[in-house]
């Protein structure tokens, strides 16, 4: 695996997330990044690639781009893709994966296009002696993406494997969690220090608290995970992932007296959200109580963030039946929580139920549902 020569990359994070990726990588200094729909390009060596699969926090997959050529139909789809050396990038006997996007494109079916590349690669490898690759899941030794747009063909390699969203600390996931990489996007993005107490009234599973102690304690959300994408190419140099892994952990700093607390009133959420924070190494780092949101009381004067992801309606009439408790966990706050900050996943309607101000509101998506990232300061009413 080359450290010094350079590719095109591009890292995906969920839609609304691309300021704070953005961020993420130019503060880790890579070249030409520039903001995208659905994620940030950027041009690195390998060694850079690695780097931002150990450190991004909000990235869904990091992508190496390999070619991009013009196909207006199956054959010059397959004929490009077939060119590419695959021999450099499997080893033999290794499982394969395509994912393909397409969008105003003549091949506008992603099964056709993902097939066709398949054919073309194991074509390629069959022919060069290599024994025929099968095709796998989420475990595949190589993960090809395919994206088409306007009938130009974006051929990457798949450098993270499973998402990155599975960092690994996880073993409890609850009735919905919350994407850990969508979790790490709230934190970044309500501008907590990781110093000041940070409070999640609606904490579930514990995803929100765990990725800002990893935050604050400068601890590389990739720390955990047993395997990434690029680990099974052929190029891959252990010593250099190792020496970097190595690195990452000698930069750690302990929570020290930041105080991260998070509240539910099921007490089943919290067993989960303690086995989820003692196999991320915080164990009792973490504070976890038992409380409704609607009557919690942070200590006056704490100033907290107060990050979370409350329950929200996504068929009809479920936002209306939660419109109470948004307005007395609102209350609550007024009551108990002047001078400190808002960040909460939600929906629009549930919003206004809280009647806290218009703050600032950012679409975003969890999953598949559309969302807003509503921030806002705590005041006393006028």
């Amino acid at each position: 695996m080359s450290s010094q020569s350079k590719s095109t990359f591009f890292a995906t994070c969920a839609p609304g997330l691309e300021a704070v990726l953005h961020k993420e990588i130019a503060d880790l200094r890579f070249a030409k990044v520039e903001r995208q729909v659905g994620g940030v390009r950027f041009d690195g060596s390998d060694k850079d690639m690695i780097r931002a699969n150990l450190w991004l926090r909000t990235a869904g997959r990091v992508l190496k781009r390999l070619t991009r050529f013009e196909a207006h139909g199956s054959d010059p789809l397959y004929r490009g893709t077939k060119d590419l050396p695959w021999e450099q990038y499997i080893k033999k006997g290794g499982t394969l994966r395509v994912d393909a996007q397409t969008k105003d494109s003549e091949l506008d079916h992603s099964h056709f296009v993902e097939q066709r590349i398949k054919d073309a690669v194991v074509d390629r490898l069959t022919e060069l002696g290599f024994p025929r690759p099968v095709v796998v899941g989420e475990e595949a030794d190589l993960r090809i993406h395919a994206h088409l747009y306007r009938n130009r063909v974006t051929i990457s390699l798949d450098s993270s494997g499973s998402g990155l969203r599975k960092r690994g600390y996880r073993v409890e996931n609850g009735r919905a969690p919350l994407a850990e990489t969508l979790a790490a996007g709230m934190v970044l993005a309500s501008r907590w220090n990781g110093k000041a107490p940070m409070v999640d009234p609606f904490c579930g599973s514990g995803t929100l608290l765990i990725e800002a102690a990893l935050i604050s304690c400068n601890m590389a959300p990739g720390r955990y995970r047993k395997a990434f994408g690029f680990q099974s190419w052929p190029s891959f140099i252990p010593k250099v992932w190792n020496k970097m892994l190595a690195e990452a952990r000698a930069g750690e700093c302990p929570l020290g007296k930041t105080r991260i607390i998070g509240y539910d009133k099921n007490e089943g959420h919290l067993r989960q959200a303690q086995a989820n924070v003692d196999s991320a190494g915080f164990g009792d780092k973490i504070q976890l109580e038992v409380a409704d949101a609607r009557t919690f009381s942070p200590r006056k004067g704490w100033n907290a963030h107060v990050i979370t992801n409350p329950p929200y309606g996504i068929r009809v009439g479920e936002s209306e039946d939660l419109e109470p408790l948004y307005s007395d966990f609102a209350e609550c706050l007024r009551d108990h929580a002047v001078g400190s900050r808002l960040t909460m996943l939600t929906q629009d309607t549930l919003v206004d139920a809280m009647d806290l101000g218009p703050g600032k509101q950012t679409r975003l998506r969890n999953g598949a549902i559309e969302c807003t990232l509503y921030q806002v300061d705590i005041k006393e009413l006028a």
